[in-house]
């Protein structure tokens, strides 16, 4: 097989470059949002949000299947991402219930409306390919929506990064220092929601899961506060990114299994590490 080095500057493997550039881009929003989430302990909200979009893609495609209008696929993940998330974030507020009991239920409930509108679609679409993804269909204009996300994300997590530290160690002390820490819990998950609906169209429900936890997980080993966790988690996700690209590319696999696989090494073998340096 070409050298990958070759071929990321061959003039006929543009899709390579793309993939390169998305799976750095990325980075940066699971770097910054992973970390917040690792540190609230709400990981398991990206598994429950990237499930159920599942539901709203399989929506999208019933409709636009059964009424012959289009209804893009990301606009159901969308509505059906938002939706999880104001629910999670009303329930755990107002009905005190368990982070993680609200989170399963939308995680089971979104998945299976997925698979049943899905399974009543014409010509029936396979959900692995939205469970799976492919790095290397993303084009030049998924790349301009990554990186204009990027921004949105560094510009409010710089603006209000006091407020986002506060609430996420001691919520108590958030709220006596005039924090509006539900507030902040509510566009948190909001904008987590949104950042997954465009993930996990190019990169997969799989891929998305993974890497807004492992790389903070990694990161959180030896960080000792939440900026210096964003930008070690930021750095950790692009290395996984792009050895997972390369050795995809390099043993002709799948470039999301690869990616998942080398950061659940590096991450077991930091936590391993850590259980030793305890004792």
């Amino acid at each position: 097989m070409q050298n990958f080095f070759e071929a990321l500057t061959n003039a006929n493997f543009p899709f390579l470059r793309n993939a390169l550039f998305a799976g750095l881009l990325s980075s940066v929003l699971f770097g910054t949002l992973g970390s917040v989430v690792t540190v609230r302990r709400i990981g398991s909200l990206a598994g429950a949000v990237s499930h159920a979009v599942l539901g709203g893609i399989g929506m999208a495609l019933y409709i636009s299947s059964r009424l012959a209008v289009n209804f893009p696929p990301i606009a159901g993940a969308l509505i059906f991402a938002v939706l999880s998330a104001i629910v999670i974030g009303l329930v755990s507020l107002k009905a005190k219930q368990r982070h993680d009991t609200v989170i399963n239920a939308i995680w089971v409930i979104g998945m299976s409306l997925g698979i049943l509108f899905m399974a009543k679609t014409p010509g029936y679409a396979d959900p692995s390919t939205w469970l799976f993804g492919n790095i290397l269909l993303i084009s030049g204009r998924d790349l301009i929506f990554l990186a204009i996300l990027d921004v949105i994300v560094i510009v409010l997590a710089r603006l209000f990064y006091a407020q986002i530290e506060a609430s996420s160690f001691d919520e108590e002390f958030a709220r006596t220092r005039g924090v509006p820490v539900n507030t902040v819990f509510l566009i948190l998950l909001g904008l987590t929601a949104v950042a997954i609906v465009l993930l996990q169209t190019f990169v997969g429900i799989v891929m998305v899961i993974a890497m807004l936890t492992l790389p903070a997980g990694c990161a959180g080993v030896f960080s000792k506060s939440l900026s210096s966790m964003i930008l070690a988690s930021c750095i950790f996700s692009a290395v996984f990114s792009v050895c997972g690209l390369i050795a995809g590319w390099f043993f002709d696999l799948p470039i999301g299994a690869m990616t998942v696989i080398i950061a659940g090494i590096i991450f077991l073998a930091f936590s391993v590490f850590r259980a030793f340096k305890k004792n």
